[in-house]
């Protein structure tokens, strides 16, 4: 089993008993992360160092096709093919895998990597399971085909390798730039130049762009050489072109020839750049001027520390703990800086700017982050949510549009709804205002009234937006995933309306409030589901027992019948990765009025009852994303994260409090098969963060958290201003899940939500727990959280 930290204490304290001082101290924070946490199953995590909110996020890659190598890395796998500088923590799209390294022992060149089942045909190498490590900032392995010790660590820009080789006249460092993860669709070449005896430089193309690496190693090449996979010579029929200083195409490398003597070390250092390759030569010699390893990965220890001891605990397991601080830790990595050391980066525009004063972020997987990770960055990394805001803005000066979910400079309405939205009106509603408010207010105002205008694509506006403004619903005979694009869009507008009331424009907040009553339209009061609706009004007709059947319409195609269970596939799906069962509660802003649709609280009580207790089963085909699940409720997807608080709404939150500790319990472990579904850029680990700590983002574009059960004996948030919240759960344990009274500050509390304000002042909020519901507290009209209809 690979080493962490907690699941090996020992012998990782001995070895690291520099960095860590002394076995009996108590452990940091830091010491608790085990980041092999979600790369099993379809976590999709990575086990390699990165810092918080970097462009480097250097990794061991053991494949690169299919959706299970997202990340490029599968615990389970038994070789590797290299180490590559660009990963993401845990999408469900497979992407990145940039500049690869990979050392290795070779009498002769070998350009590729060879396959998982014949690790001999190429440069792969097995490795040892017991000999692989991890912890925030450091990873190594031993490849033990050719008995060369990895070690790694970063900067914020720089990946630092170190290898150790034994003796050998044939030891060589690929460096392969045709290494993807997923398909390279760019028609651009990539180029690497040989520059010295030490050093080479270059341009990665792919499908998002290119990036920009320099390398420098810290021995002098013995021989060298470049290869091209695309080609082989006539003449050889090789593909690698000795002595050769320069190579350019889709397939390129190089190899990097050595004599090393037993146990000698050789170091790389890679700068990476969206700008230029003066920008990446500039961010390695800023980040890493010298050789010294080990005091780069006690820096990113250091830094590691910091920001995970934002957060500190008392009580609990120390599985618990692991898991907790490994979340905070995913939670920190997922929001990727774009620019170089000078502060340059490449604009939406595909220009190059100027981050004058702030840290631009280039990639917002905001479908995913907008729900919990956002909104749990404004707690513990107040210090960038600014810098998110303004990146935001700068995309959209430069762009034109206020886009939607991206990556990079790859825009696309990919995911229903447009959540930069929520993550900016969130932002501002609790006091993160250093940017230009009203410019972005009249962005999300001019995409939600209108089509983008050419030389803006016309599908990055938002989807069916005229028959969203005419019908006030999306139909299915029109627009894709209609049911789920209505419900998001009304959301999205109701947050519009909430930035409008703030600065005063009286007209807007009234004519997007009405809008975000949209979700109504699709309201079907005898099945008590939302469901999809043609645009002659019609609803679709219910399966009731048929053949389900596709229609066809031009480009678009819908399942022909309505089905409740039915998540089934694109195009054809009427739910974004979801069925009507887990679609119905997405009316986070409007939880009364959704609780008056089903005709009070005891039916809306009823179908939560029922959604949690029935089959988890769906009509086929079955999908993958269904993971996680508690009836119909599925934690491993974005959807239903918020369900669980519902109960809050409808005076019952004593099953608030039992279901939140049953999905903390039940879906978050530690090793490798620790997540139940995808981590989506931090989204399933800020979820258990937040509830651990006692409460919840529902409805994020509204400064409030609604109460679940506290995980821990005490929590308190170390807040950028000095002050401390603290959450106090006297005689908590697994089974006193149960509030029975609270205070704030030593006042009686029996409200079910607190604001963002409450926490952000500072103070004490003590929770008497025990191992029976109290029925009374927070049941009250009084004490149920905000929601549109009822404020």
């Amino acid at each position: 089993m690979r080493i962490s930290y907690l699941s090996s204490f020992r012998i990782v304290v001995l070895a690291t008993a520099i960095i860590f001082n002394s076995c009996t101290e108590k452990p940091d924070p830091v010491d608790y992360v085990d980041p092999f946490i979600g790369t099993d199953f379809f976590g999709h995590t990575f086990p390699g160092p990165s810092l918080p909110n970097a462009m480097v996020h250097l990794s061991p890659d053991t494949h690169t096709r299919g959706w299970t190598y997202a990340a490029g890395y599968l615990y389970r796998d038994s070789s590797i093919m290299g180490f590559s500088h660009t990963h993401w923590s845990g999408v469900g799209m497979v992407n990145g895998g940039e500049v690869l390294l990979m050392p290795v022992i070779n009498k002769a060149q070998v350009t590729t990597p060879g396959s998982p089942e014949n690790p001999d045909e190429g440069y792969r190498s097995r490795f040892d399971p017991a000999e692989e490590t991890a912890s925030p900032g450091y990873y190594s392995v031993l490849l033990t085909d050719y008995n060369i010790k990895v070690e790694l660590t970063t900067t914020h820009r720089v990946g630092f390798h170190r290898y150790t080789f034994p003796e050998s006249k044939f030891s060589q460092i690929v460096l392969d730039l045709g290494h993807q993860l997923g398909e390279n669709t760019s028609d651009e070449p990539s180029e690497l130049v040989i520059t010295g005896n030490n050093r080479i430089e270059g341009t990665k193309s792919n499908s998002g762009g290119k990036l920009y690496f320099v390398a420098e190693f810290s021995k002098p090449f013995h021989y060298y050489g470049t290869f091209d996979n695309d080609y082989k010579t006539p003449e050889s029929g090789e593909s690698t072109f000795p002595y050769k200083n320069a190579e350019k195409g889709r397939n390129i490398g190089a190899f990097l020839c050595f004599n090393t003597a037993e146990n000698e070390e050789i170091l790389v250092k890679v700068g990476i750049s969206y700008v230029s390759i003066d920008g990446a030569s500039k961010n390695l010699a800023a980040e890493i001027p010298g050789w010294n390893f080990d005091r780069v990965r006690a820096d990113a220890r250091d830094i590691w520390n910091d920001e995970l001891s934002r957060i500190t605990i008392r009580g609990g397991t120390e599985d618990q703990k692991q898991i907790f601080y490994t979340a905070m830790y995913r939670s920190l990595l997922a929001q990727y800086i774009s620019q170089d050391v000078d502060g340059k980066y490449l604009g939406a525009d595909n220009e190059i700017h100027t981050a004058d004063g702030f840290n631009f972020y280039g990639s917002f997987s905001c479908w995913d982050t907008y729900r919990s990770q956002h909104p749990l960055m404004t707690l513990i990394a107040e210090d960038h949510v600014n810098d998110y805001i303004k990146s935001i803005e700068a995309k959209t000066r430069e762009f034109g549009w206020l886009p939607a979910q991206h990556f990079l400079n790859v825009f696309g309405e990919a995911m229903v709804g447009d959540h930069l939205v929520p993550v900016i009106v969130d932002a501002y509603r609790k006091g993160f205002r250093d940017y230009d408010a009203e410019f972005l207010f009249q962005a999300m105002r001019r995409k939600a009234l209108e089509k983008p205008s050419p030389p803006i694509p016309s599908d990055l506006g938002r989807s069916g937006l005229e028959y969203y403004m005419n019908l006030g619903y999306t139909p299915v005979d029109r627009v894709p995933e209609s049911v789920p694009n209505t419900l998001e869009l009304a959301y999205d507008d109701w947050c519009i309306a909430q930035l409008a009331k703030e600065l005063g424009k009286t007209e807007d907040y009234e004519l997007f409030t009405t809008r975000a009553q949209y979700y109504r339209n699709l309201w079907h009061e005898e099945t008590q589901f939302m469901r999809p609706r043609l645009e002659n009004g019609e609803w679709l007709e219910a399966l009731n027992g048929r053949e389900q059947g596709i229609v066809t319409d031009g480009d678009l195609s819908y399942y022909k019948y309505f089905d409740p269970l039915l998540v089934g596939r694109r195009p054809h799906r009427h739910f974004t990765e979801s069925n009507a069962w887990q679609y119905i509660w997405s009316v986070k802003h409007d939880v009364q009025g959704l609780i008056d649709l089903f005709g009070g609280k005891g039916e809306f009580i009823d179908k939560l009852d029922t959604f949690f207790t029935m089959s988890p089963t769906i009509t086929p085909p079955k999908y993958v994303g269904v993971v996680g699940t508690i009836g119909q409720y599925v934690h491993g997807n974005q959807p239903s994260h918020h369900v669980a608080y519902f109960y809050n709404y409808a005076g019952q939150p004593w099953k608030t409090q039992s279901l939140v500790r049953q999905v903390m319990d039940q879906m978050y472990k530690t090793g490798p098969g620790g997540l139940c579904g995808n981590e989506d850029m931090g989204s399933l680990s800020s979820w258990y963060v937040l509830s651990a700590l006692g409460f919840y983002s529902v409805t994020p574009g509204d400064p409030v958290y609604v109460i679940g059960s506290p995980l821990f004996e005490e929590v308190s948030i170390n807040l950028t201003s000095g002050d401390e919240f603290t959450v106090r759960a006297n005689n908590n344990s697994s089974e006193n899940r149960y509030i029975q009274s609270a205070s704030l500050n030593g006042e009686p509390f029996t409200r079910t939500w607190i604001s963002h304000q409450e926490i952000t002042d500072g103070g004490v909020l003590t929770f008497e727990m025990g191992p029976e519901p109290n029925k009374n507290w927070g049941s009250s009209p009084r004490d149920i959280p905000p929601s549109m209809s009822r404020r």
